[in-house]
């Protein structure tokens, strides 16, 4: 569902409020945006997992290569499978531009953040205007 004009301008307001305040906080929580796999990287991945799947074979297959019993070389396939599959579904991530920095916020949303007071203060003052009506 998507926001209303108003909450998406208080969570303009509140996201420039934010990187007024904290910047290094804020562009940590950010974070990025996840890309879809590119085919290198499926393919990647499809190689991981292949031979991983090989290992968790032999591992069952051959009693050399198990240590009291315990098959050390299957667990080791199956870690390098799951890490293949894992490798290949997702993309990397991407922060806001292609040097890394997370983006800054658009001047409109600045001009709000630098007027007057602090970011909580105006909380504060929201929240007792909407409890006195």
């Amino acid at each position: 569902m998507p926001l209303s004009d108003h909450e998406q301008r208080m969570l303009d307001q509140i996201e420039s409020a934010l990187y007024a305040e904290d910047p290094k906080f804020a562009s940590s929580v950010r974070g990025g945006n996840l890309r879809a796999p590119s085919a290198r990287r499926r393919l990647q991945g499809a190689v991981v997992f292949i031979v991983g799947l090989a290992l968790l074979i032999c591992g069952v297959a051959f009693r050399a290569t198990q240590i009291s019993g315990f098959p050390v070389l299957s667990v080791i396939g199956f870690i390098l499978m799951f890490g293949g599959v894992v490798y290949a579904i997702t993309g990397p991530r991407v922060a806001g531009g292609r040097d890394g920095a997370a983006p800054e916020p658009s001047s409109n949303q600045q001009k709000r953040a630098k007027g007057g007071n602090s970011f909580s203060s105006r909380m504060e003052e929201r929240f007792r205007r909407r409890f006195e009506e």
